[in-house]
């Protein structure tokens, strides 16, 4: 289960693995907030920013081993982790009353640590499921099976979270969306090319290593692996692209249980929504029907033998890393190094962080804000976000190219949005989580089961809009059009995002950046289908809507004539509301950071005016390096684009950075106004 789609595609930034503890390459000196050591000043600013404000930090950088990548929202991430581990360790430590957030998160996190456990354990935990997958007899058995499964509902052929009814934003619903793969996206079984055909064979390899662990001889396993793969390959077909997810419309389907049953029998979706103990349920939203019908039939076309080979390789790779070594290095050698190139696994307290976060997240959240994350810094944040709102508010106002039957929404959307800041007003309540110091599995197990729980008590009952989608520690943001809201975790609120005692210039390139950037998602490609609400209609006149998509063509095709790797080409639709978003958080910070006194002064400071020093502040926040393998992932199913475009794309479009930098025409960044692309 996940969260929103609209959640997920409005983040700021796809952090792919752990960060690491090294922090001494590119640590700035922060006395004028600005590494001017980083910058390659013999690259002209008007042919490539990003390289003049970063080039010497990219070609002195060495990406951490344990990492897929390395930069701004990896060292901070770092650093937070840090303040985790004294988190995690002191309550380990202590002697915490029972139940008691103290007593959980530390007894989490110690037993995660007690690798003697783990390791003589081997796959102990998993031996009951094993024997109930080896019982069963049919298909219908196995959908059974994988409806009744407390700690996986649905298993990974069944994709859903529960969330807000996009047409009815205040009624929580059940939406499912396609599932069934394991490789990042469809074209990863039929792709050609040979990077694509070593992932798909190492896929194979991952998967057979996994049977021989549990028993199975090597070439048994290699047969298993291969129906497994042919499997996947078979529904991946269905599979709509990760551009065509972000289409809202043609991604609602609401429909009846019993209009589901009868079109898709094999699924008896009536009967499995009974098993999985949703038996008053009779509406649903289904994302991608496709998939649903081509699962109904390849249930029972496909040998039962191959269905419960994959449910063994589901539990299997699921909990790998609770398990001893073995199955975690192996997993670690496919899903680590092999798709990502990270060539080693961040350390054992790093990853048992992360499961703490990821099981009790607000648990471990209450305790970090109350060490890390002072009141006052909120305050702060707060004043930066409404001197955006009222930039954006002036800005739609003045627009030529919107009726003012449009612009009356729009202001009503802009006013009505709800802004978090740092962490929630109420924490979640993990008293049924049950936590034993000795036993890392059925922690996880139970933090999985109240999840499920929690999650399907929501199911056609009133949103509650206070709740939040990321834990405070988490180094991003994101907009959800479905409540209205912007959404600013404690853990982003940090250099070089944002630092008290830096000055206007670099606090508005940096964090009002990213505030502008999500407010630009509740009205980007997507967002802007959804009214002040938080309901999926249209509430734009005809003619605005299609002037606004004559407004966004020229960022499509900007971004999709971009490529990294030997001409691979980014995706400019696929990136289109992130790209939109980067171009509008931009505009949207210079403009209130122009309201300040700095802004309005010619005062240098270390040689560059305050408007440099604002874009350098831009790029700095930027400031990441990417493995080769990861970056391919990202090109295919990341709404991102690579963060050398997300400081020289916007910048292409903006004359104030024009005028800041003396960008003539013949550099390479360097449009006549005319063709510049400017929505908001």
């Amino acid at each position: 289960m996940t969260m929103s789609k609209q959640l997920l595609a409005a983040g700021l930034f796809a952090l792919s693995v752990t960060a690491c503890q090294q922090k001494d390459q590119d640590t700035p000196q922060r006395t004028t907030f600005f590494d001017k050591s980083g910058m390659d000043t013999t690259v002209l600013p008007g042919n490539d920013f990003f390289s003049f404000a970063n080039g010497n930090w990219v070609k002195t950088t060495k990406i951490p081993d344990d990492q897929t990548g390395w930069g701004s929202f990896y060292s901070l991430y770092d650093e937070n982790q840090l303040k985790t581990k004294a988190i995690l360790e002191e309550a380990a430590k202590a002697d915490a009353k029972k139940g008691s957030v103290e007593q959980k998160v530390g007894d989490f996190y110690a037993s995660g640590m007690d690798t003697a456990t783990i390791d003589k354990l081997g796959y102990e935990p998993l031996k009951s499921e094993l024997a109930k997958i080896d019982a069963l007899t049919d298909y219908k058995q196995v959908l059974a099976y994988l409806a009744a499964d407390e700690s996986n509902r649905g298993g990974e052929l069944f994709g859903f979270y529960i969330g807000a009814d996009d047409r009815q934003s205040s009624i929580n619903r059940i939406n499912f969306g396609q599932a069934g793969l394991s490789l990042p996206e469809k074209d990863y079984y039929t792709k050609t090319d040979e990077p694509t055909q070593k992932i798909r064979s190492a896929f194979v390899a991952y998967i057979a290593k996994l049977f021989t662990l549990i028993g199975v001889d090597s070439t048994t396993a290699k047969t298993k692996a291969q129906g497994i793969l042919e499997f996947e390959t078979a529904l991946a077909k269905s599979h709509k692209a990760p551009a065509d997810l972000r289409d809202p419309v043609a991604n609602y389907n609401k429909l009846a249980v019993a209009d589901l049953t009868r079109q898709m029998p094999n699924l008896n979706w009536r009967q499995f929504m009974d098993n999985m103990g949703l038996k008053r349920i009779d509406t649903v939203l289904v994302g991608q029907p496709g998939y649903y019908q081509a699962l109904d039939k390849q249930l029972p076309a496909t040998p039962v033998s191959v269905l419960k080979d994959r449910l063994v390789f589901d539990l299997l790779d699921r909990n790998a890393g609770l398990l001893s070594k073995p199955f975690e290095q192996a997993s670690f050698e496919f899903n680590g190094k092999t798709l990502y190139g990270q060539p080693q696994q961040p350390e054992r307290w790093k990853r048992i962080a992360n499961q703490v976060d990821g099981s009790l997240g607000e648990a471990l959240g209450e305790l970090w804000v109350k060490k890390y994350f002072p009141p006052d810094a909120k305050e702060r944040m707060l004043t930066l976000v409404n001197n955006l709102q009222k930039v954006y508010r002036e800005r739609i106002e003045k627009l030529d190219w919107m009726s003012p039957e449009t612009k009356k929404v729009a202001l009503i959307k802009l006013d009505r949005f709800t802004k978090k800041i740092g962490y929630p007003d109420k924490w979640k309540d993990y008293s049924d989580v049950e936590v034993n110091r000795t036993d890392y599995f059925g922690n996880v197990q139970s933090a999985r089961k109240h999840h499920y729980k929690e999650e399907f008590d929501k199911i056609n009952q009133p949103v509650d809009r206070s709740e939040w989608g990321m834990t405070p520690p988490t180094v991003n943001a994101y907009a959800n059009p479905t409540n209205n809201e912007i959404v600013f975790p404690a853990g982003i609120l940090q250099f070089p995002f944002f630092d008290k005692d830096a000055d206007d210039a670099i606090n508005y390139g940096g964090i009002g950046m990213v505030i502008g950037h999500e407010m630009t998602h509740l009205f980007d490609d997507q967002g802007r289908q959804y009214d002040p609400n938080g309901n999926l209609r249209d509430w734009w006149t005809k003619q605005d809507a299609e002037r606004f998509k004559a407004k966004v063509k020229p960022v499509v095709d900007q971004y999709g004539n971009y490529t990294v790797l030997n001409n691979l080409r980014l995706n400019g639709q696929l990136t289109l509301g992130e790209n939109l978003a980067d171009l509008g958080g931009l505009t949207l910070a210079y403009q209130a950071f122009k309201l300040t006194e700095q802004g309005k002064s010619d005062e240098t400071i270390d040689g560059f005016t305050p408007d440099q020093r604002f874009f350098l502040g831009f790029a700095q926040v930027w400031r990441v390096k990417i493995r080769d393998e990861t970056q391919r992932v990202l090109v295919s199913v990341d709404p991102h684009s690579p963060a050398k475009f997300r400081v020289n794309g916007p910048l292409t479009n903006f004359e104030p950075f024009y005028k800041a930098f003396d960008v003539k025409p013949g550099q390479k960044l360097y449009k006549p106004e005319v063709a510049q692309a400017k929505v908001w």
